[in-house]
């Protein structure tokens, strides 16, 4: 049965959505409590995201190929009349060498605190979880602070599991400039 109640919409971002995606990038940076470290500008996420129009890729295509840029993001919008920003999801495709197939990383999953509880990020995570499997992908992962409880509780909520048993790494700074220079005079080939 349709329901009365308006609805949000949801939809991939465009290049004319950078000041919004930069904006909430800042919000989810606040909530985390590290708003010091955000580098983004509207320039490097230009420069960098993936925005729409862009065919989805399927698995009846054969070949999957992500377009230029490195991420995409769906934005959720409160419904009509006045509808505004409420949240994210960015996200890159990834691979499961183990399954030998593709799924997709959430690099930020984001709703905005006076837009929590009505089932935004639900709605974000359910699109996202569709594409994963229009790609013919098996898994759909993200990372999540270990002190944001509400969040690790929402997820668990919807089938989420923990993976304990793996530790993020990362180079990055003067650590992963430094590894780099580590090949200089190496030759590789592609």
């Amino acid at each position: 049965m349709p329901s009365n109640t308006p609805q949000p919409t949801i939809r991939h971002a465009t290049r004319d959505d950078v000041p919004t995606i930069l904006h909430l990038i800042q919000a989810l940076a606040s909530y985390e409590r590290l708003s010091s470290l955000v580098e983004a500008t509207e320039d490097s996420l230009s420069r960098t995201l993936t925005f729409a129009p862009f065919e989805r890729p399927s698995q009846s295509q054969g070949q999957t190929q992500t377009p230029a840029g490195y991420a995409r993001t769906l934005l959720v919008f409160t419904p009509d009349p006045s509808p505004e920003p409420a949240g994210m999801a960015l996200y890159f495709y990834s691979y499961s060498t183990w399954r030998g197939a593709p799924g997709i990383y959430i690099e930020d999953l984001f709703v905005k605190e006076e837009f929590r509880g009505r089932g935004y990020g639900t709605k974000l995570l359910v699109e996202v979880a569709r594409e994963t499997l229009e790609i013919g992908g098996k898994r759909l992962e993200w990372s999540v602070l270990d002190w944001n409880e509400p969040s690790i509780g929402f997820y668990q909520s919807l089938g989420a599991k923990p993976q304990k048993e793996w530790i993020k790494m990362r180079l990055d700074d003067d650590a992963l400039v430094e590894l780099a220079k580590k090949g200089q005079g190496v030759s590789t080939t592609q």
